[in-house]
């Protein structure tokens, strides 16, 4: 029996893997990984992968970053953890420090958590104590789009408008008021995101118009809405929200978790539009995919109203045991540094625009391209059943499965979203790689359309 086969039976007795139906692994059985080194994982056997997707979105400089690993083994020898509370650290006060000073302009304090929902989870809790603690106690419900994703913890998940994540649990879910998100592909306007004013704004207008009085926080994902299927929308939306909310003293809450740290081509998303939200929630690419660490970052609005004697019960009663963790601090505060040394964003937009050009002429000839979507270092190939009605795959078919199966075996790890090819690598590809990348892609998308 081979190590690789060996290490798969092992793993399907005791592992239950995210996101997957694990019947599926009795005939594409998981893959195991023993080292990484820049945009490449290898397997046990020696086979390597292009990581296209970054492993879920997390890696940004490559894998095995060398300063990175020095940030992180010269914190091992100092501190691992210590208790958050009434005790700090220096990592944590310079990650704290540094993300300040880069954020959107207002906002002026973090809450460490530990990953992407958690911080969701904080943020909708800061929102609705802020509004009971200033009187406006009716200012109980949240906002959110069609389409929308934003974790998978209770509270997280309610906001989220994707039923393949949520639809079972709905009985357990809050009562979320969900108006039409924007959809460029598809516009009833008949426009698209080049010459978008924005008309589907009116769902939002109409019902913040109608319920304001009891919506405590509106929380949006800035310019991509990413698990929906990469779906890019416009700076003037955002321009719109942020001044709805102002007019209707509604919590404007910004999840950057996905698409925070350069994705889009700026550092945040929110600054497309020059805006600055109340609250913004951040993970993933904070610490370039080497530890669980997030932040929810506010203005002093919001912190202001929970400062107060500790016996009128205004604190904010939320922590995770591994608050702060300066392992985690340590590796952050070396991320952001490489972005600044090393001009990670000037660079970025070199590349995003190589990316587009190649993107583009490998989907000339190909049948079933219903659109090629580009904001920053994310590219989406939306395959469709009818080019002409948009029509898409029945999703029993299974399309992106398939095709990301295919493409496994050929060296490139891809993870599509439904009927949506995308690329989301580290930023340290090279010419080459987005060749080889862009050519196992192409070659699998043809494979399975026959």
């Amino acid at each position: 029996m081979s190590r690789m086969r060996d290490f798969q039976e092992k793993d399907l007795k005791y592992i239950w893997h995210p996101c997957s139906q694990m019947k599926d692994y009795e005939t594409f059985l998981p893959i195991v990984i023993k080292r990484g080194e820049g945009v490449f994982l290898e397997d046990i056997n020696g086979k390597k992968y292009l990581d296209a997707v970054s492993s879920w979105w997390v890696n940004l400089f490559g894998h095995s970053n060398q300063r990175i690993n020095d940030a992180l083994y010269n914190q091992a020898n100092k501190l691992e953890h210590v208790i958050f509370s009434n005790f700090s650290h220096e990592p944590a006060i310079a990650l704290a420090e540094r993300i300040i000073n880069i954020a959107p302009k207002g906002l002026s304090k973090v809450i460490f958590g530990d990953n992407g929902s958690s911080a969701v989870e904080i943020a909708l809790k800061l929102s609705f104590q802020y509004h009971q603690q200033i009187g406006k106690i009716k200012k109980t419900k949240f906002v959110a789009l069609t389409g929308a994703y934003h974790g998978e913890t209770i509270g997280a998940l309610s906001v989220g408008g994707v039923d393949l994540y949520n639809k079972i649990y709905k009985p357990l879910l809050l009562d979320v008021i969900r108006p039409q998100g924007p959809d460029c592909f598809r516009c009833p306007y008949g426009r698209n995101r080049n010459n978008c004013n924005a008309e589907c704004f009116e769902h939002m207008e109409k019902t913040v118009e109608e319920q304001h009085e009891e919506i405590t926080a509106i929380i949006i994902e800035p310019m991509v809405q990413a698990a929906a299927g990469m779906k890019i929308y416009a700076v003037k939306y955002l321009k719109k929200l942020r001044k709805l909310c102002d007019e209707y003293n509604i919590n404007l809450i910004a999840d950057e978790v996905a698409v925070g740290f350069g994705r889009t081509g700026e550092m945040f998303a929110c600054n497309h539009a020059s805006i600055s939200p109340d609250i913004m929630c951040v993970s993933k690419g904070l610490t370039a995919g080497y530890l669980p660490l997030s932040l929810t970052i506010m203005t002093d609005k919001i912190y202001d109203a929970f400062y107060d004697e500790y016996h009128t019960m205004k604190a904010f009663l939320h922590s995770h045991s591994y608050s702060g963790n300066p392992l985690g601090c340590a590796v952050a505060v070396e991320t952001l540094k490489i972005f600044e040394e090393e001009n990670i964003i000037k660079k970025n937009k070199i590349k995003s625009k190589l990316l587009k050009e190649k993107i583009e002429e490998m989907i000339e000839d190909i049948p079933c391209v219903g659109e090629f979507r580009q904001i920053g270092m994310i590219g989406a190939i939306e395959l469709v059943k009818d080019q002409r009605t948009k029509e898409g795959f029945d999703w029993r078919k299974r399309v992106g499965y398939q095709i990301y199966k295919i493409a496994v075996k050929k060296g490139v790890l891809l993870r599509p979203l439904g009927n949506i090819v995308y690329f989301m690598p580290p930023y340290v590809i090279n010419d080459h790689e987005i060749d080889f990348m862009l050519q196992i892609a192409r070659d699998s998308i043809l494979e399975y359309l026959g």
